[in-house]
């Protein structure tokens, strides 16, 4: 019986190798991918205390929706093709505001700096602790 890699992990639980990315290190490359797009504000927010639907938030403003899809788009271009990883899902994309994007372990949210200031995600979840960016940048 043969299984296919689940798409949005890249790894099924089957599978015997182990070079795949750990949450913490999804999470640093995304926001190592968004900054070489020169996307602003990079955070990553360790949400594992808080929630059980993913480990991770990476945080990141453009400077306008053609920026946010840039952004997007060497993110999930450079998972897909690195890392053999596929969110589950993601929303967003045509409208370039606010693009979403669903890891499992680690969520990606791509703000315009008006969306940013609106939604304020880091208010909402200000009680959870930040992942130092000199490490995300040097994953």
């Amino acid at each position: 019986m043969t299984f296919a890699r689940r798409g949005y992990t890249g790894h099924s639980p089957l599978d015997k190798d182990t070079d795949h990315l750990s949450s913490l290190e999804q999470a640093r490359r995304i926001a190592a991918l968004a900054q070489e797009k020169l996307a602003e504000d990079v955070v990553i927010l360790d949400m594992r205390p808080v929630c059980t639907f993913t480990d991770y938030f990476v945080i990141a403003t453009g400077r306008n929706p053609r920026q946010t899809a840039a952004i997007w788009d060497e993110v999930h271009g450079r998972l897909k093709h690195d890392e053999q990883l596929m969110p589950r899902a993601w929303d967003g994309t045509q409208e370039g505001t606010w693009i979403l994007a669903d890891y499992l372990d680690v969520v990606l949210h791509v703000f315009t700096p008006e969306a940013r200031e609106y939604y304020k995600l880091e208010e909402l979840w200000n009680d959870v602790p930040a992942v130092e960016l000199d490490a995300a940048a040097s994953a």
